[in-house]
């Protein structure tokens, strides 16, 4: 994947990972790591869909990158394929910094609003931590924009996977 072409903007990326069950990483840029959540039914354009998002151990930031097989023993073993990738930053920011403090602050606050501009995933989202459940609980919810709509299962399919099912 030629991601250098994204610049100096915040990166996120999504996996669809075939571990011991099947689920979507969502991945997001901040202070040199990737943010990570687990989303068992993964992301969604229908802002009437609250998905719930976990959240799990931070990854290094050159694990955007990452697609292929995690071998068995290991944690997460499994297929994992790049579903969605591209840049987001703070709905209210201007530049990279500015992007990185506000996503901070709402990350400590419990609910992050930002823009993504992947392939798959546009427009304004949300990150809301639940109050009465653990702390690692979010929700993953699409803002009512122009890129929000009704998807069908076969968005969720991540491009290579159609390929290797093929045959």
């Amino acid at each position: 994947m030629n991601k250098e072409k994204l610049g100096n903007q915040l990166k996120f990326v999504v996996h669809k990972h075939f571990a011991s069950r099947l689920h979507f990483d969502f991945r997001l840029e901040l202070d040199g790591i990737l943010k990570s959540w687990a989303v068992p039914k993964g992301p969604s354009i229908d802002p009437k869909d609250k998905r719930l998002a976990v959240m799990v151990e931070d990854h290094p930031l050159d694990y955007n990158d990452f697609e292929g097989v995690i071998p068995e023993g290991n944690y997460g073993a499994g297929k994992v394929y790049i579903w969605d990738y591209g840049t987001y930053h703070a709905r209210e920011a201007e530049d990279k910094e500015s992007s990185s403090l506000i996503l901070k602050k709402g990350l400590e606050k419990g609910h992050l609003t930002f823009i993504l501009n992947g392939k798959k995933l546009k427009g304004e989202f949300a990150l809301i931590r639940l109050k009465k459940a653990s702390p690692d609980d979010w929700l993953l919810i699409k803002k009512n924009d122009e890129f929000a709509g009704k998807a069908d299962e076969s968005f969720l399919i991540a491009p290579g996977e159609k390929q290797e099912n093929s045959h």
